[in-house]
């Protein structure tokens, strides 16, 4: 098993929330280590997905990244990873991430601060650990008495998504593993590692024991070009809808380019994600928006050309990389040539 590659299940946007069956048994067969699941509020909810790729694999772990700690009461999700645990015989680990504050403020959701994400962190882990949690009063909520069952000592992986430096703080300070949001180039990965372990290095930590993942976009030549205009240009610019002045600030891209992008009536016209609803002409012409250095941050090409991308992740720094914006099925080209490489 290659412990230090993963994948997405249902990477993107997807409607038949049923391929997760065949997509983890395939990620399984490859020998990857971990399989990912991120939440959109469509039909990618992460408990019911995690709980199927659960159940239709052996041996691959199942960890989510992100879910969201607001969106669920905090009982709720500490049963729900201690279920996970036990469903997959210590198979799970929960990921966390902030979210999208303009969403949550249209739910009436409070956005998600460092400080309530090291608060829940503390509170779930008490809850694992059989505790009884009583008059918490903190950034994560208040709470008169909160406990699952005393007999529990689970020791549960908790992961964070992180994109700015206290987040990717907080990460090496408290989390056991951190993931990276793709689109980094290699100075943000090197630099993120790098906030990474120094924060857990200052926390009391060994560093090498927080994990970091790369979430390395990989879309090779043998994927048809319409989806991998999808997978490339439509997902970065789906990133630069949602929170395009941070990607752009964390890799020190001109941000003059983003207003442009942002401009461009064909964008301004999309009503919904540009990955999941844009059409290929749309997607040919927003392509022409972005630059070359800007899509680069990716592995392209044949399959080893993928492959020494993932390498070269490793090589900035990361511990452990995400082949992300295609199935296992797509990735097992890159897959095969990543192992032929080490072997020769």
């Amino acid at each position: 098993m290659n412990r230090e590659l993963g994948c997405y299940l249902l990477a993107g946007a997807s409607d038949d929330p049923r391929k997760i069956i065949d997509e983890v048994r395939a990620a399984e067969e490859l020998n990857l280590g971990t399989a990912f699941l991120s939440e959109r509020f469509d039909v990618k909810e992460a408990v019911t997905l995690s709980g199927a790729a659960g159940a239709a694999s052996e041996r691959i772990r199942i960890a989510t990244a992100a879910t969201n700690h607001n969106t669920r009461h905090p009982m709720v999700t500490a049963a729900y990873a201690t279920t996970m645990h036990r469903l997959t015989r210590g198979r799970f680990m929960l990921g966390l991430g902030r979210g999208g504050a303009h969403a949550f403020a249209a739910w009436n959701l409070p956005p998600v601060t460092t400080a309530q994400l090291e608060d829940f962190a503390g509170l779930v882990r008490r809850l694992w650990r059989g505790e009884t949690v009583r008059d918490h009063d903190g950034p994560a909520g208040r709470y008169t008495r909160l406990r699952l069952d005393p007999r529990f000592n689970e020791t549960i992986p908790l992961g964070l998504v992180a994109f700015g430096p206290q987040t990717l703080a907080l990460g090496g300070r408290v989390f056991d593993e951190v993931v990276l949001h793709t689109y980094f180039t290699d100075e943000t990965v090197a630099r993120s590692v790098r906030i990474v372990k120094e924060a857990a290095e200052r926390a009391g930590r060994d560093p090498a024991s927080v994990r970091v993942w790369s979430c390395y976009a990989t879309i090779g030549d043998h994927i048809p070009e319409p989806r991998r205009l999808r997978a490339t240009a439509g997902r970065l610019a789906t990133y630069l809808q949602m929170y395009g002045d941070l990607l752009v600030s964390t890799n020190r891209w001109d941000p003059v380019v983003l207003t442009r992008f942002r401009a461009d009536p064909v964008v301004a016209g999309i009503r919904g994600a540009i990955d999941a609803v844009a059409t290929d002409d749309q997607l040919a012409h927003i392509a022409e928006l972005l630059p070359g250095e800007w899509l680069s941050a990716a592995a392209q090409g044949s399959a080893h050309q993928c492959a020494a991308g993932v390498r070269a992740q490793l090589s900035a720094g990361a511990d452990a990389v995400i082949m992300h914006g295609a199935t296992p099925t797509e990735l097992a080209p890159v897959v095969a040539a990543y192992r032929a490489d080490a072997a020769g």
